[in-house]
């Protein structure tokens, strides 16, 4: 195989860029409004009943299926999973799209099994801001108070204990989710539904993720060119069939040829070759996100 993974990458290791290239899914569940509605807002009809056992499916399958490397933010009848890709390697954003599928085809099963309409999921690539972890350091630097005022005596082991259980954040972000436009591209698409060309419970996914041909192990139907005017977003998604398990030769890379890495993504999604130049442009950044 002569492909490009045999080059040595051209970013160093642990090196830090202020913009990241980010790959977002956002899976929302259909009709969960209209059953609110029918239950007329009332937490004591019969129809609230049903919809609350519904979200805690869709919330316990999220849960089990978010890790240290596949994190996820749940909103009510919405959740959002998200990863900063590899700008050396394509196996992490493979590894993304492998674990989303599981994760929708998941949550599907289930909502067949209860007679629900299912879930629809976005997933796309874009940049990202990097930022602070603003809420964490405020609640952070309330903790550090607390502990040195007992190292220095001022206050008693229990005065100590019983201050840091009150401790609590009163504003908190996702610094991955700050100024992060494949999220705001995922979400945008996500809700513009059948209008936009995105129908059903079906799993759509970014081809910028992909060079040509897609590879072999990505089975999709008929792509739908998508585009929101207002913003200024468009892309290419394609809907998700089947995805294949990695034969023995791709298995010691890791992706399939034809997934793209984090820095090819950028290439792609900024339409400059030279995007490598122009991050390292901005010098690095000692942002801890």
């Amino acid at each position: 195989m002569s492909d490009k993974r045999k080059l040595q990458p051209s970013v160093s290791k642990g090196k830090n860029f202020p913009f990241q290239t980010a790959v977002v899914g956002w899976i929302d569940l259909l009709g969960y409004g209209a059953m609110i509605s029918r239950a007329g807002f009332n937490p004591l009809h019969p129809e609230s009943a049903t919809a609350k056992r519904r979200l805690r499916k869709f919330h316990d399958v999220i849960a089990s299926h978010s890790g240290r490397t596949f994190p996820s933010l749940v909103m009510n009848d919405g959740a959002v999973v998200y990863r900063d890709l590899s700008y050396r390697s394509a196996s992490v954003t493979f590894d993304f799209l492998q674990r989303s599928w599981m994760l929708f085809n998941e949550i599907n099963r289930l909502e067949r099994n209860d007679g629900n309409p299912g879930a629809r999921m976005v997933i796309a690539a874009g940049f990202r801001i990097r930022g602070r972890k603003a809420g964490m350091e405020a609640t952070a630097g309330h903790f550090q108070s607390v502990m040195s005022r007992y190292t220095s005596g001022k206050i008693t082991a229990n005065q100590a204990i019983q201050e840091a259980r009150r401790v609590k954040q009163s504003f908190d972000i996702i610094p991955q989710l700050q100024a992060n436009f494949a999220f705001t591209k995922a979400y945008v698409a996500e809700q513009s539904g059948t209008a936009g060309g995105l129908s059903g419970s079906r799993c759509f996914v970014d081809l910028s993720l992909f060079a040509q041909p897609i590879p072999c192990c990505f089975e999709f139907e008929a792509p739908v060119d998508w585009m929101h005017e207002k913003l200024g977003l468009k892309t290419q998604f394609g809907p998700l069939k089947s995805l294949l398990p990695l034969n023995n030769n791709e298995k010691s890379y890791g992706a399939p040829t034809g997934v793209r890495d984090g820095l090819e993504v950028a290439r792609h999604l900024a339409d400059d070759d030279d995007v490598l130049a122009a991050l390292r442009s901005y010098g690095s950044t000692s942002s801890r996100d």
